[in-house]
């Protein structure tokens, strides 16, 4: 399972991050999210027992989703990760040892980037795909002026301060998918009221994306 996968079978291009998400409540949030169709689950590594929650998501999920870890700053925790059964590595930063050793181990890679130079030594290490982090500090005409100059088959994701209210102006702005975090789950969420904020983000999501096809004909 493949970030390129899931995106060509149609999944809304929204990572769900489930960040400080305990290991015995995993599953069922990870469930609430895959009914409202949110196929791309990052479980950050400063949450408890990361580690834990991604090698059970793996096995309960596994060829349904796409599992992966956020906030992985190390080559160490690129293999971790890896043994863990997770499959997407996603940054803060632009490390390109990190990004290197996800690809070498056959793994989507996410950094964070949020200037061109740290795009493009993103790019040049190997990522195709960029986390545009935070994108509450520099905002959509952020964005399109970076895709200026990327390349075009670059994919960027916003991520920080983005959700349904807002998605449409990110994806108007060149953005590829986005992540959101806080405004789906923090902890302490039911996994009820993951569920309504999931439906609420993939139904603007969807709603968007027939805008842009209508817009293109």
């Amino acid at each position: 399972m493949s970030l390129s996968t899931q995106l060509d079978a149609g999944a809304p291009a929204i990572v769900a991050i489930l960040r400080g998400v305990q290991p015995d409540e995993v599953i069922a949030i990870a469930q609430a999210l895959f009914d409202a169709g949110i196929r791309i689950i990052e479980v950050p590594l400063n949450s408890p027992q990361p580690l834990a929650s991604i090698e059970r998501l793996a096995a309960a999920f596994d060829g349904k989703a796409l599992i992966g870890a956020g906030t992985v700053l190390t080559v160490d925790d690129v293999d971790a990760v890896a043994a863990a059964g997770g499959r997407l590595i996603v940054s803060p930063n632009t490390h390109p040892a990190v990004i290197e050793r996800a690809i070498e181990r056959g793994l989507d890679a996410l950094p964070g980037i949020m200037t061109p130079s740290e795009a493009f030594t993103a790019i040049a290490a190997g990522a195709s795909e960029l986390k545009l982090f935070p994108g509450s500090s520099t905002g959509p005409a952020h964005l399109r002026a970076l895709r200026e100059v990327l390349p075009a088959a670059c994919g960027v994701w916003a991520v920080g301060g983005v959700g349904a209210a807002n998605l449409g102006e990110w994806l108007s702005a060149g953005a590829r998918g986005i992540g959101v975090g806080g405004s789906l789950y923090r902890p302490g969420s039911s996994a009820s009221a993951v569920r309504e904020a999931a439906d609420k983000l993939v139904r603007a999501w969807r709603a968007n994306a027939a805008n842009d096809a209508a817009t293109s004909r």
